[in-house]
């Protein structure tokens, strides 16, 4: 039987030295990770009480994690975790569009819509007509690029958040082509993450805003091309400076112009004030 050391460098050496047998690159995550978490520990000196909230924390958000909420990857994106291993990943072409967080909320069985039909399902919002073009990063369109969108109704409430059997303001297309895509949709909202689980407690032990800045989330997939995963934001928005993920990016800010009741695109009649952004996307070489 092993008896530990007493000292506490010996005893993170005898940790880190344990996964030595490891797959190389599973060895090498996990011996950082050790040395970082034992350096954590020692440096802030953690108490046992300290030690169980942490434990208790994370149980907490085991528990309230399920098919339609993620706490990990809540907590990944408010700790800015998300933010980082997005920049580590990112496409090295400054061509490419910027990517962001991929948030909790993404569905992978969603609605197929044709080009310039509505995914708003009747969810209650302003509406708005978002169109641009899928292309490689020497501008060449980029034809049967499939287009994921998803955002929260004019309520600021996805629509997962309901408990029901809805799907609204969601949906993939696949683009023409020309490599264009457009869709109908809703003027995205500011709302707040939500609130009422152990990331919520963290932000307000912490004085921090759960504030998200309205957005339209988008990916795009295509063959021969790295994943996007991105937003567009609403440049009007008060919250473009304290994003609770810290997700925006200068580039992805967009302005949704307002128009004139009328006739919209694709011949759709508007008795009220509508939105209409263009934002081209530019993806990467696999």
């Amino acid at each position: 039987m092993t008896v530990h050391p007493m000292t506490s460098e010996a005893l993170s050496d005898e940790v880190v030295a344990s996964v030595g047998n490891a797959p190389a690159r599973t060895r090498e995550v996990l011996q950082a990770l050790l040395r970082h978490l034992h350096a954590f520990a020692a440096e802030v000196n953690l108490t046992t009480a300290e030690w169980e909230a942490g434990i208790d924390f994370l149980t907490r958000a085991g528990h309230i994690t399920d098919d339609e909420r993620q706490e990990f990857i809540l907590l990944s994106d408010v700790l800015g975790l998300s933010m980082q291993v997005v920049g580590l990943n990112a496409a090295e072409d400054p061509r490419a569009t910027e990517s962001t967080v991929f948030g909790p909320f993404f569905v992978e069985k969603t609605p197929h819509v044709g080009l310039g039909d509505d995914i708003a399902a009747g969810a209650p919002g302003e509406p708005c007509w978002i169109d641009g073009t899928v292309t490689d990063v020497h501008g060449a369109p980029i034809a049967g690029a499939r287009v994921d969108i998803w955002e929260t109704d004019g309520d600021g409430v996805y629509d997962v958040q309901y408990g029901d059997s809805r799907t609204a303001a969601r949906g993939y297309l696949v683009t023409g082509d020309d490599g264009r895509y457009a869709f109908w949709s809703l003027r995205p909202v500011a709302y707040s993450i939500p609130a009422d689980g152990p990331v919520g407690d963290l932000l307000s032990a912490t004085g921090r805003r759960t504030m998200r800045p309205a957005h339209v989330h988008l990916r795009v997939t295509a063959d021969g091309y790295r994943q996007l995963v991105t937003h567009v934001f609403d440049r009007t928005d008060p919250y473009i400076a304290e994003d609770a993920v810290f997700g925006v990016k200068e580039s992805l800010i967009v302005d949704f112009e307002p128009q004139s009741p009328g006739t919209g695109p694709g011949g759709r009649e508007l008795d009220s004030t509508w939105y209409r952004v263009s934002y081209d996307l530019v993806l990467a070489d696999a």
